[in-house]
């Protein structure tokens, strides 16, 4: 079995939608304009990760998403775990713990100070003891309306967040599977909402208005927002919010991080902001 990087070309895409076609098939949104968006349009940079081959079979995929974030204060490169899958025909032969170990030793080559992810309940022990990963807290799931914040989301306990750009979300918003819109949100403030498949519910995400972009003009959506995410301390939602409880959660979802370089440290729990914009929920 040979490990090898990741490649965005056309042949590596179309290598890439196979396997996820004979992984997954209900997951027809992972096709080659989708992959081609995700891959290799990023403004911070192509997608990090190790393919398996046997021969000229592709057994396992894994890649992880370039992303600029605040670290406990400090700006840096960091990478969001996120596409991996094992041809069934090579299911159990520990591909995927080879494949993270080696996309994070290129990782950290590439300047990567972190990678951080969401798990579901039945991924996420694989990653805390195979792959090194610390759980910072299971996400909060409100759904209401309203600010999920009551004051804007400026920099205040920068345990994590995802430093946009307007050109990175930009990018983000354009997901050809699932496209968000802007919207206003108050002062220094933006919104994001996408189609979640419910009628009447809306995913809902808030971030700080990026330095030189003008204020969205449209307004919010009257409907139901879905809020998947942490907000540090907690938040203050500002409206009227629900947690959905844990028992109706299809799969509850846990943030979880890695540090990549010297003198990287897991966030606390109560210092981070994160939403659906930030791990591709939506």
């Amino acid at each position: 079995m040979e490990i090898r990087p990741v490649g965005t070309d056309a042949a590596a895409l179309a290598s890439y939608e196979a396997l996820f076609r004979a992984c997954f098939p209900g997951a027809g949104h992972l096709n080659a304009a989708y992959l081609q968006w995700l891959y290799a349009r990023n403004p911070a940079g192509a997608v990090i990760g190790c393919d398996a081959w046997e021969g000229e079979r592709l057994a396992a995929h894994y890649v992880c998403v370039p992303a600029q974030a605040v670290v406990n204060g400090r700006a840096m490169r960091t990478m969001l775990s996120l596409n991996t899958a094992t041809h069934p025909d090579f299911q159990g032969k520990g591909l995927f713990t080879r494949l993270a170990d080696a996309t994070y030793q290129l990782g950290a080559q590439a300047g990567i100070g972190a990678v951080y992810g969401v798990a579901n309940a039945n991924s996420t022990p694989g990653f805390l003891r195979k792959l090194g990963f610390a759980l910072v807290r299971p996400l909060d799931a409100r759904v209401g309306f309203g600010r999920i914040e009551r004051a804007a989301p400026v920099a205040v306990a920068d345990g994590f967040r995802r430093d946009w750009s307007q050109a990175a979300l930009e990018w983000r918003i354009a997901n050809p599977q699932r496209a968000y819109r802007l919207v206003r949100a108050g002062e220094g403030a933006i919104g994001a909402e996408a189609a979640t498949g419910k009628p009447g519910l809306l995913a809902w995400d808030e971030l700080a208005l990026p330095a030189g972009m003008p204020s969205p003009a449209r307004s919010p959506a009257w409907a139901m927002r879905l809020h998947l995410g942490l907000r540090p301390g907690g938040g203050r939602p500002q409206g009227l919010w629900f947690e959905i409880p844990q028992r109706l959660r299809p799969s509850p979802l846990n943030m979880i991080f890695r540090p990549l370089a010297e003198g990287v440290a897991v966030p606390a729990a109560d210092s981070v902001r994160l939403g659906q914009l930030d791990f591709d929920a939506f």
